[in-house]
């Protein structure tokens, strides 16, 4: 991991897990240093959930019980991630400040004996944060054992946004700094609709709860501001650490692909090393897919570099519906599937199952049956497994193909007032992701500003919020050779949520060589039927959405035959300066996507590899001297693959990775 201070002070890849010992006796610690040992542990993230231990009563600090661990840990030879505790306040803090206690947006103020519970934009949650990092900072600052800083653990995914009194005056001190003038606030947010124009930024509330719709506009201004207050809070621990300790790296847990709260393109920019948890969905059955996806956009987010992955669970975890166990075989499986697409860590939540609290049924690396069970024979074997695999450290993940995703956009479209309750922003990503993923093509993530110049193909999943600067990016890219494929309800307004106007798709309407002058969403259920244009084949059929699409210098590829939009375009491609635009004006049903997409990898020059098994997926790593081939299986069936060179028999539920020359 080349990251901060030469990144972290480890030999191989990084595997363990969060290490709570506050919750057991301390006649406990030296049997788990042994068996973290015995199964190849060589990080920890310690201190989480330790605010009320290591500081008591306000102003009080005890760091003895800490100062054991760290001490017991680096003797062991098992590395520390340190975080500070500031995501859990002690009860102390919110008896001696009510006011801090978040607020949502129908008002209601949340209790404690949970964690989260703090506003972001509270002074005194600010002080007493900052203190008890100061603390830590000092006394283990440069520690041989603390190879990173963990600050917080997992921002915004769990109370994003607060509506207090305190969180109204710094959003309109951030509206202040963001507009200059009110005049300007009222041109951009459009105030005018329903009389709302405001004479001075000390009138703007938080969007609460109203009798209607809330401008949608203050809306979307008010998620970025909760975005940067959560992120001012990182700044703040990050530089109080970096006072004390300039070297050791420090970064924060994302959720990449989980939570929508942040736009982690900007929190990206931030940590020394990005980090994310993902959890499977358990009950989902492609939820290897989702884990996929989840890799590729951490990845993306690191910029190609490779990443942590802080947490993810051995089996079940206690707060989905059904706390459905892993198969044996799957915590190496999509451990492995981790480390395919870019990771150089694995860690778990957490290593020792609690015996009280909310998560006493989530899994661990040690369970409550302790070490005879199959969790921790196949904890053991995945830490012999890592270090087998110790020379894939530092190596890439490489792309040719890139989907766009913009978390702008994702606030935008999830607000009210929109043509159709289908328009889905992860509903349209996933689609297009699996698509790609079944065809074995490996993909990027970019940001709509992204350079894009080492891609080939650019998918537009769903980009309702377009920039122009964005919107001339993509242009610019297309005239000069690339490849772009856009879907539907892209391009429509800018930053402010105000429409394009001229007609649909908006900003990308030239590039697109379309117009749209009104939507025709289809109703529950319904679909149309797609034909070709100008080719015989099977028809396919549409869901979801529909246009009254005009060609502006496109051609159609496929039809509506039937339907609101009967006759109308539903595929277009066009051709722009020296690349080629393609518009997807309807949901297709999958096999009619893979033959678009198809289409579109070939006016690329890309083309998707050898056809896999169902279920397998194949992903490369490199250094540039060496490939490692990942083959990961997660069908119940045994598969033969196409390699490089010959065929790998990958047995069900397995994974095998082959090393060969680079060519």
């Amino acid at each position: 991991m080349a990251q901060r201070g030469g990144g972290l002070r480890l030999d191989g890849l990084a595997y363990g897990g969060d290490y709570n010992p506050e919750q057991w006796p301390e006649h406990v610690w030296p049997e788990d240093v042994a068996l973290m040992r015995e199964a190849g542990v060589n990080l920890v993230s310690l201190g989480v959930f330790s605010w009320s231990r290591l500081e008591p009563r306000p102003g009080e600090f005890d760091f003895g019980w800490l100062d054991r661990v760290i001490g017991l840990l680096h003797e062991g030879g098992i590395a520390v991630d340190l975080a500070t505790p500031t995501a859990a306040v002690p009860a102390w803090f919110l008896r001696a400040h009510p006011e801090a206690r978040p607020v949502r947006r129908d008002g209601t103020v949340l209790g404690g004996g949970s964690r989260q519970t703090y506003c972001p934009s509270s002074p005194a949650y600010a002080a007493a944060a900052d203190a008890i990092t100061t603390e830590l900072a000092r006394r283990y600052g440069g520690h041989p054992a603390v190879v990173l800083w963990h600050v917080h653990n997992e921002f915004g995914c769990h109370v994003s946004e607060c509506y207090c009194a305190q969180s109204v005056t710094a959003f309109q001190e951030w509206l202040a700094e963001r507009y200059k003038s009110v005049e300007a606030l009222n041109e951009a947010w459009g105030t005018d609709f329903w009389g709302q124009r405001y004479g001075s930024f000390e009138e703007v509330d938080a969007p609460r709860e109203a009798p209607t719709a809330v401008n949608p506009a203050q809306r979307l201004d008010f998620r970025r501001f909760s975005s940067d207050a959560l992120l001012r809070r990182f700044r703040a621990e990050r530089d109080v650490i970096r006072s004390f300790d300039p070297h050791t790296p420090v970064t924060t847990n994302f959720m990449a692909g989980a939570c929508g709260a942040l736009d982690y393109w900007q929190w990206a920019r931030e940590v020394d090393l990005v980090a994310t948890d993902h959890y499977l969905a358990a009950e989902r059955a492609d939820n290897h897919i989702d884990l996929a996806l989840a890799a590729d956009l951490t990845r993306s987010l690191a910029g190609g570099r490779p990443w942590l992955l802080m947490e993810h669970s051995t089996s079940a975890v206690n707060w989905q519906p059904r706390n459905l166990a892993k198969r044996p075989g799957e915590l190496a499986r999509n451990s492995l599937a981790h480390l395919a697409r870019g990771a150089d860590g694995l860690l778990f939540f957490q290593w020792r199952a609690s015996r009280a609290g909310a998560e006493k049924f989530h899994s661990a690396m040690v369970p409550h049956a302790g070490t005879d069970t199959r969790v921790w024979r196949e904890v053991t074997e995945l830490g012999a497994e890592l270090r087998r695999l110790a020379e894939v450290r530092g190596s890439r993940v490489t792309a040719r193909a890139a989907l766009v995703w913009d978390w702008e956009s994702l606030w935008a479209l999830g607000l009210e007032g929109r043509p159709s309750v289908e328009l889905d922003f992860r509903e349209r990503v996933d689609a297009y992701y699996e698509r790609l993923w079944r065809a074995g093509v490996t993909v990027d993530f970019v940001h709509p500003g992204d350079d894009l110049s080492t891609y080939q193909l650019v998918v537009v999943p769903s980009m309702y919020v377009t920039r122009d600067e964005w919107a001339e990016n993509l242009r610019g890219w297309v005239a000069t050779g690339g490849t772009l494929l856009v879907s539907y309800f892209s391009g429509i307004v800018d930053e402010h949520d105000a429409v394009h106007l001229g007609g649909y798709p908006g900003a990308l309407r030239d590039v697109l060589g379309v117009r749209t002058e009104e939507f025709l969403p289809l109703r529950a259920g319904e679909r149309t039927t797609l034909v070709a244009e100008a080719v015989a084949g099977a028809p396919g059929s549409g869901s979801r959405w529909a246009e009254d699409l005009r060609l502006d210098g496109a051609s159609a590829v496929l039809r509506h035959a039937d339907g609101p939009a009967a006759d109308r375009p539903a595929v277009t491609r066009n051709t722009y300066g020296t690349g080629t635009a393609w518009y997807v004006a309807t949901a297709p049903d999958p096999s009619t996507l893979d033959a678009v997409l198809r289409a579109a990898l070939a006016d690329a020059g890309l083309h998707a590899p050898a056809e896999l098994p169902e279920g397998v997926e194949r992903v490369e790593r490199t250094d540039g001297e060496r490939i490692w081939q990942f083959v990961i299986n997660h069908a119940d069936v045994d598969a033969v693959v196409p390699l490089r060179d010959g065929e790998l028999h990958v047995p069900a539920g397995t994974v095998r990775v082959v090393a060969a020359p680079a060519e």
